[in-house]
């Protein structure tokens, strides 16, 4: 109707291509990697790694955190949780924009043929951020923003095709179903 048109008048062509995804590819070299096994969510002492140091390793990955621990950071003394292994190369992809959930489940699909031919990969992640401030979270509650308006789950997909999801919201949101 004319509500319609007015709209996309509204939308120059311009503006409507803002709204297109962003895409940035990086490689990391020699990134110390925590040791995973897909069936100890606990983690193992000197065999494997939690969820929880996973996530948290993620988190620091993310925003390009260095790793080794040095008393000099001003920013961070984080290092690797253990044990940990050093990945010759990792490859990082962020894409930034409005996703619907069916683009997610075929990056999901894409991801997942990555274990096919040749096996290099343990296990990847994949993780979906909501915006901090976005009005809405999951189910019919408003997203409080409070903090840090947290907003997010991770997948973490094994070789064998067992997966991890993590999920994380801020203390005034609805959890998921």
């Amino acid at each position: 109707g004319a509500e319609g048109s007015t709209l996309m008048s509204y939308f120059s062509k311009n503006q409507i291509q803002a709204l297109k995804p962003k895409i940035t590819f990086s490689t990391l070299r020699d990134l110390q990697c925590p040791v995973l096994q897909s069936d100890h969510l606990q983690g193992m002492p000197e065999e494997s790694c939690s969820t929880e140091e996973l996530f948290e390793w993620l988190g620091a990955v993310l925003n390009q955190v260095s790793l080794d621990n040095k008393s000099s950071s001003f920013l961070s003394t984080y290092c690797c949780p253990e044990p940990n292994t050093v990945v010759e190369k990792a490859f990082l992809c962020t894409i930034t924009g409005f996703i619907i959930p069916e683009k997610i489940i075929q990056l999901l699909e894409q991801l997942c043929c990555y274990f096919g031919e040749p096996k290099l990969a343990y296990w990847l992640t994949l993780t979906v951020h909501g915006f901090a401030d976005s009005p809405v979270s999951w189910r019919e509650s408003e997203h409080g923003f409070h903090k840090g308006g947290e907003n997010l789950y991770n997948f973490v997909i094994f070789r064998n095709l067992d997966y991890w999801l993590q999920m994380a919201v801020g203390a005034h949101d609805d959890c998921p179903p």
